[in-house]
């Protein structure tokens, strides 16, 4: 029986990708390429030496979706696919809703009807709001303060409701914090289209020369240095969380959530620093407006994913840092090349 990837073309989703087909997993992947590339795939196929089925299908096209799983066995499936950038979703937020809702409906509903009924969902710390401490436990309340991180926290709720409705299910929820980093060969990583809207890839391309000087949104969050602290967490960790999900998820059926993070903050000028401690490379930046929707410290307390998965992350924010410009200095202008 095949595990149904959506966005496997993805940053996170290539390198999950990664993970499964290592461990013996025989993969379906799905991709739209809207904010993917084509090559990533192959990079998976070159990195692992094994091959998998993959279709251009968005899960917006409800019956191309159901071909797939029907044609191909599912029964379980690791949810990536969705618009992710804060700051977009603040001015497209009609958009955002549309494809991340209406798509994950589909999905459930095909996954059910095939009776496919384990999913790990890719969801994210935005759905702990402006928390009124750190580090955030899994019983946190929660909130939103911008559009894409209120299509997460519905998501998420709409799967408790389907299990609800329908206990058989097992469902995993991944609320990831800030992954960063690249695969240490260096032929997968984050390959943003346009303006980079995450940190570290915006500091790679300044290093690489693509971009003149870095745009450090805000200098007035109660924080130590005013910049936004975040909890950074190596992509490989953060996939690897995904097989120790859906291992768990075979075995249980419910709902659980847990805190995908390193547990440590780091501001935006702490990782400024440690790139160019690991690169030797100087970082130009400016301080220029904050963005809507962002808040001052977001960090895991990653404990109940330890004690309940088995995992924990391994990679320091040195190792993140390298890796990243590992990526970028193979890539210079990232897939493209």
């Amino acid at each position: 029986m095949a595990i149904l990837i959506t966005g496997g073309a993805g940053y996170i989703g290539s390198h999950t990708m990664v993970e499964f087909l290592n461990a013996g997993r025989e993969l379906v992947v799905v991709d739209n390429f809207l904010n993917s590339k084509p090559c990533a795939l192959e990079r998976v196929k070159q990195i692992t030496g094994k091959d998998f089925k993959f279709y251009e299908v968005d899960l917006l096209d409800k019956e191309a979706l159901e071909r797939v799983v029907c044609e191909n066995g599912i029964d379980s499936c690791i949810h990536f696919a969705g618009l992710k950038a804060v700051g977009e979703s603040c001015q497209k937020p009609l958009w955002y809703y549309h494809n991340n809702i209406t798509g994950t409906l589909n999905l459930c509903e095909v996954l059910q009807k095939y009776n496919a009924k384990r999913i790990v969902f890719s969801s994210s710390a935005t759905v702990y709001g402006n928390p009124s401490s750190v580090p955030i436990t899994e019983d946190f309340p929660l909130s939103t303060t911008n559009p894409y991180g209120e299509t997460k926290l519905m998501i998420e709720r709409i799967l408790k409701d389907l299990h609800t409705s329908d206990p058989e299910w097992s469902i995993s929820i991944l609320r990831y914090f800030n992954p960063i980093g690249a695969h240490k060969s260096g032929l997968i990583g984050e390959d943003p289209q346009g303006i980079p809207n995450n940190l570290l890839p915006y500091i790679t391309q300044v290093a690489a020369g693509r971009r003149e000087r870095l745009s450090v949104f805000g200098n007035d969050y109660n924080t130590p240095d005013g910049t936004g602290v975040r909890d950074y967490i190596h992509v490989v960790d953060l996939a690897r969380a995904h097989l120790k999900a859906i291992e768990r998820a075979e075995k249980i059926t419910g709902v659980e959530h847990f805190n995908i993070g390193t547990g440590v903050g780091y501001s935006v000028l702490d990782i400024v620093h440690a790139y160019e401690k690991a690169t030797g490379i100087a970082i130009p930046y400016q301080i220029t407006p904050r963005r809507p929707g962002d808040i001052d410290e977001c960090y895991a307390n990653p404990a109940k994913a330890a004690e309940i998965l088995g995992w924990k992350a391994e990679y320091n924010i040195e190792d993140m840092c390298r890796d990243a410009y590992n990526w970028q200095l193979k890539n210079p202008r990232g897939y493209d090349d």
